[in-house]
């Protein structure tokens, strides 16, 4: 009888090597060395061939792509995030932190999507059938084209998709899903890996759009092998802090639409609801009379959002000045705090500085570096910003104000929100007619801001 030949393979990044090893040279992991049978080739082909089927390859000129539209649900924000809507004989991918709301998204979902020739297939390896009724019910979700199947066994759920031909598979969730074909434990790289692409292929030539419900690490990335994220054509972080209500749904990668759009949902006893007006929940607790607080228009995707930029300048207390920052870039933060010491003159090595982005937003773009330099500022100087007041602009190394994209759009969402006053970069108002609700200041330096807000 032949020897069985095995292999170690790290959990986190999916190196493999032909003996144990207490720390991956790839990635640098502990105890993350996993022992897994190395599969005969033969026995591999053979099961390949056994679960796939031929497809005809077409001409470019004979593909449809107009047959199959995109099916839209009653959660705008979910459609926003996806690129419009559901893309049919998708694989979508969406992670999140234990006990943030992927199941109830994904079971309000499903309760929107069946309807009477559509049928559902919603395939929990984590829960019984009794316990996602209880949560159905709470969520008021109902429907005769809804099948719970808690299964583990890809064969048995190969068979069940085969015999009931549903139009949308929820997978809850990846890690607990086993292929009976490959020898390694449940949740390991090589089971991940083949459970992904068994998925793929059920999604391919049966046009089976399958949502697949992904674990995610203690640095929030999704468990398993990162080929996972490259396999599927859709990955979803569905995000928030579970001391709020509000929940967050970014794209990672979209291959039918943008990866900077954002959904913002409100969790409560009877499910999720969208936020429809993000920008008040971001300003709706901001104080008459602080100190240290701007307002910036972000754009996230396409869409203006309005955030509120805190700042608290301190002197130290000991050698190095401490920098802190919540929801913004550390380094952004150091760049914008060495540009107002250089350009504007103010003494800020010996001083701590703490900021943050209110709402659990997280914010990376260029153009908010202007309302950062400007609440910063106000801290240290303790002057206060008018409330009516926002800004919008990228800073360069030599101090200046450089302008940014979709200027129209953030103007107008700042105007409709009420604020009098937005600063923005002078070369933006060129060819441009803004509007007469709201004053419009094209400033060229971060000290020419400065200067109108604290001395004009």
């Amino acid at each position: 009888m032949a020897k069985v030949k095995t292999q170690y393979v790290c959990q986190n990044c999916g190196y493999i090597s032909p003996k144990y090893l207490g720390r991956c040279p790839n990635c640098g992991a502990w105890n993350q060395m996993i022992e897994e049978r190395v599969q005969d080739r033969t026995e591999a082909n053979n099961s390949f061939s056994l679960k796939t089927k031929p497809v005809k390859p077409e001409q470019l000129t004979e593909v449809d792509i107009t047959k199959e539209p995109r099916v839209k649900t009653k959660l705008n924000e979910l459609n926003r995030v996806l690129g419009g809507g559901v893309v049919p004989g998708s694989l979508i991918l969406i992670g999140g932190d234990p006990g943030i709301g992927k199941s109830t998204l994904l079971l309000q979902v499903s309760g929107q999507l069946e309807n009477e020739h559509d049928k559902v297939l919603y395939v929990s390896g984590e829960e019984s059938a009794s316990q996602i009724k209880m949560r159905a019910e709470r969520l008021h979700v109902t429907g005769k084209n809804l099948y719970l199947y808690p299964e583990t066994d890809m064969a048995n759920i190969r068979h069940a998709i085969d015999q009931l031909k549903p139009a949308y598979v929820i997978i809850d969730s990846i890690q607990t899903m086993d292929e009976p074909d490959i020898h390694s434990a449940v949740g390991s790289v090589a089971q991940v890996r083949e459970v992904t692409a068994e998925l793929m292929r059920i999604a391919k030539t049966q046009q089976v759009t399958i949502f697949v419900v992904g674990h995610v690490t203690k640095d929030g990335a999704i468990a398993g092998p990162k080929v996972l994220e490259h396999m599927v054509d859709t990955v979803l972080y569905f995000e928030g802090d579970m001391h709020h209500t509000y929940r967050m749904l970014r794209s990672a990668k979209n291959r039918f639409g943008s990866t900077n759009e954002i959904g913002i949902f409100e969790m409560r006893e009877s499910g999720l609801e969208e936020v429809a007006n993000p920008s008040e929940i971001f300003l709706e607790e901001r104080l008459r009379g602080a100190t240290g607080s701007a307002v910036v228009v972000s754009m996230e995707g396409t869409r203006p959002i309005l955030v509120e930029i805190q700042s608290l300048i301190t002197p130290t207390l000991f050698g190095n000045a401490k920098r802190t920052s919540t929801g913004l870039d550390h380094n952004r933060v150091s760049v914008i705090m060495a540009v107002l010491e250089k350009r504007a003159n103010l003494m800020l090595q010996n001083q701590d500085a703490y900021l943050k982005a209110t709402g659990g937003v997280r914010l990376d773009e260029p153009a908010i570096d202007l309302a950062m330099a400007v609440s910063i500022a106000s801290s240290y100087q303790d002057q206060e910003i008018l409330p009516t007041d926002c800004f919008v602009g990228e800073i360069g190394l030599t101090g200046e104000v450089r302008r940014v994209n979709r200027i129209e759009q953030r103007v107008n969402e700042a105007a409709k929100l009420g604020f009098k006053r937005i600063f923005v970069p002078k070369n933006n108002l060129q060819g441009w007619n803004p509007p007469t609700e709201i004053q419009v200041i094209g400033v060229t330096t971060l000290s020419e801001t400065l200067h109108k807000l604290f001395k004009g």
